[in-house]
């Protein structure tokens, strides 16, 4: 099988990988791809039925004690979490971590969530000249101070952690993601030392010193990785929801009118948001342990890396009709964008309230809001795993 190098594809790939994966696609579910991370091999999976599968075979492990060790690409994560893990190690984790962070406690974040953003809002609409990058006014500063708060960690270096975060994630040099995860895992380590000192009312402390009824809890190192997790993926995820929808929504005037006429509608603009230019291009690496076919194609054994194209499954003509049209009246349900099967993203509720509050605030607050940049000018976040801008310049009146 002809291996296809993305990596050679530079920038125009990073800016707008949909024609590629639709070619792809049109030649069959699986291709042997070059990533732009590192240059490692991969197979990738492409098209609604067979990605949507692919995420939910059992076969595929994301256990990295799986992977090839000739594999260039190191894990990211600090610490053993759900995302590295397969059963029975991923039901016990996420049973106990379910046992925390219930569908409750993100619903009493509503409050503090437009609290943070009305303030957000209140600083960015004083610039003077009308004009602002709103990933560094909204998008970004609002995830990581909810899931501070969530976590009971106030005083995080919020600088330091989002460079950590966009190397280790981000990098297509394997070193900074090296560096990058080294410094996130000292950070994290002293995170949960801190908390175990002196415990709080946040989730953080409740994972410490929870136990379920068989007295089992967390230890050590699967602490560290759940906070890396909930850290990392509780911001980076919302970051660029809300970052895509407002592009989106500035890209697609009608589409913003239909919005601004019907604010009920927010629900259903984060939904198609997800669908249309969704936070993850691909999800976490998945491991062959054994030979497996998907979609007619054998795989083999050995550690092998599947990457699944969740952006090319929301945008799949088999599933959704004109996939490549921006609507938010479509019913977008049954995308990919939170993944499928065990490894459901268990943050999507709280991404969710987050996108609907600081989309219809924004839109309250900005009635003429506008980009300040030709959307061609566009810089994206590198890597196959984040989608997103790097920055988003945006006008407004004061």
């Amino acid at each position: 099988m002809r291996i296809v190098d993305l990596a050679a594809l530079g920038e125009s790939f990073t800016r707008d990988p949909y024609p590629v994966y639709a070619r792809l696609r049109a030649e069959g579910p699986v291709h042997r791809i070059r990533m732009p991370e590192g240059g490692a091999e991969a197979w990738l999976v492409v098209g609604y039925e067979a990605g949507r599968a692919a995420l939910a075979d059992p076969r595929l492990s994301k256990d990295w004690s799986k992977a090839s060790p000739s594999l260039p690409v190191g894990s990211v994560s600090s610490g053993f979490h759900m995302l590295r893990a397969d059963p029975p190690d991923h039901t016990r984790l996420r049973r106990l971590v379910s046992r925390e962070f219930t569908p409750r406690r993100v619903d009493e974040l509503g409050p503090r969530v437009q609290k943070i953003t009305d303030a957000l809002l209140d600083t960015m609409l004083t610039a003077p000249d009308g004009r602002a990058d709103l990933v560094e006014a909204l998008s970004f500063p609002l995830p990581i101070s909810v899931i501070c708060e969530l976590l009971g960690v106030p005083d995080l270096d919020r600088e330091s952690f989002r460079t950590w975060s966009n190397d280790a994630i981000g990098a297509t040099d394997p070193a900074d993601r090296r560096a990058a995860s080294v410094s996130m895992a000292r950070y994290v380590g002293e995170l949960v030392a801190g908390k175990r000192r002196r415990p709080g009312e946040d989730l953080l402390s409740a994972l410490i010193h929870g136990v379920d009824e068989d007295g089992d809890g967390l230890s050590h190192d699967e602490l560290v990785g759940m906070a890396w997790l909930l850290l990392v993926a509780g911001h980076e995820t919302t970051v660029n929801l809300v970052s895509n929808a407002v592009l989106a929504l500035l890209t697609h005037p009608e589409q913003l009118a239909a919005l601004r006429a019907d604010l009920s509608l927010v629900d259903a603009a984060v939904e198609e948001t997800l669908r249309y230019e969704g936070p993850l291009e691909t999800p976490t690496f998945r491991f062959t342990t054994d030979p497996v076919t998907i979609g007619g194609t054998v795989v083999p054994g050995g550690g092998e890396v599947v990457l699944v194209a969740i952006a090319d499954a929301n945008r799949d003509p088999a599933r959704f009709t004109e996939p490549h049209r921006f609507d938010i009246s479509r019913d977008a349900r049954g995308h990919v964008s939170f993944g499928h099967g065990i490894h459901h993203c268990l943050g999507a509720p709280l991404a969710r309230l987050e996108g609907r509050i600081a989309l219809r605030t924004l839109l309250e607050r900005c009635p003429d809001l506008a980009l300040d940049i030709h959307p061609a000018a566009i810089t994206w976040r590198p890597g196959m795993m984040i989608r997103g801008p790097r920055s988003l310049p945006v006008r407004f009146t004061r």
